[in-house]
């Protein structure tokens, strides 16, 4: 038995409880304030500021607005949603004209560091299908970074046999020279770098099996002590998915749900039993 299930505070967020706000082309559930939903007993969670759980009908989306000072990120549960900014970071590193665009689809993060600021567009540019994917902002470990992108695939045959993990802080950590940032690796190979002492997991759990979530991602975060753990089960199969959190009876998610877990170590094991009629799929969101 590991330490996480004789240790760990589990708080639950119930899906209902959480902030709404339907604008008619945009469907969004807070589990955070934002915009005019302010509850000042959910403003954060370690560095975990915004996790927003948004549909955008088809041929509508967010005009072009600024960011900054944040590391914000997009986990595309289903449809397409296309992405247009000034200063679009393809994999090469290449920088392409503010007209072209990314067009993500599930499977797919999108990373932006806001920094010293950029603006985007997202719209959902499909004729008939709605997009629903995981607006997520994290606070970041210095103000002022040089903004950058990063997009990557993430498949779910992977995600069906265990916790994937989807971004993890840069490894040169908040001291990076500039060479060091362009380079951007992660500490974790073949994560999106973040800069925060942050990891991001995401798993497809079939009914009866049991993942487990490493705490802190092993030895990929610096503060070792006291992490906070958000898990996340999205609104995907109809409420028909059900997860239980560390083996105990009085930590049952059901679809929109989630879960504040405190008082746990880096290298504690946090299991997620998928207890519904179909697949679960879970986003962890693990920070100091």
């Amino acid at each position: 038995m590991s330490r996480t299930l004789s240790t760990a505070k589990i708080a639950l967020r119930r899906s209902a409880d959480r902030g709404h706000a339907d604008h008619g082309w945009l469907n969004s559930y807070h589990t955070f304030s934002f915009a005019d939903y302010y509850d000042p007993a959910f403003q954060s969670f370690g560095q975990l500021r915004v996790l927003n759980e948004d549909r955008v009908q088809p041929q509508n989306g967010f005009p072009t607005h600024p960011h900054r000072d944040a590391e914000i990120f997009s986990y595309i549960l289903s449809g397409e949603l296309t992405h247009r900014d000034s200063m679009l970071k393809m994999k090469d590193g290449s920088t392409v004209n503010k007209n072209d665009f990314y067009r993500m689809k599930r499977g797919d993060v999108q990373f932006t560091t806001g920094g010293t600021g950029i603006a985007h567009s997202e719209q959902n540019e499909d004729t008939k299908d709605w997009v629903h994917f995981l607006q997520i902002w994290a606070l970041p470990w210095k103000r002022g970074l040089t903004p950058r992108y990063h997009t990557s695939t993430f498949p779910e045959e992977a995600k069906r046999k265990g916790f994937v993990t989807i971004i993890s802080p840069l490894k040169a950590g908040p001291e990076a020279t500039a060479a060091q940032e362009k380079e951007a690796e992660p500490a974790i190979a073949d994560t999106i770098p973040i800069h925060a002492d942050f990891v991001m997991g995401a798993s497809i759990i079939p009914p009866g099996s049991t993942f487990g979530w490493k705490i802190g991602g092993g030895d990929a975060v610096v503060s070792k002590k006291d992490r906070k753990t958000y898990v996340h089960l999205p609104m995907t199969k109809g409420g028909k998915a059900k997860i239980r959190l560390a083996g105990r009876e009085d930590s049952v998610l059901s679809e929109g749900d989630g879960a504040f877990v405190s008082k746990v170590n880096a290298g504690d094991e946090l299991s997620v039993e998928s207890i519904g009629d179909v697949e679960a799929e879970v986003v962890i969101l693990d920070s100091n």
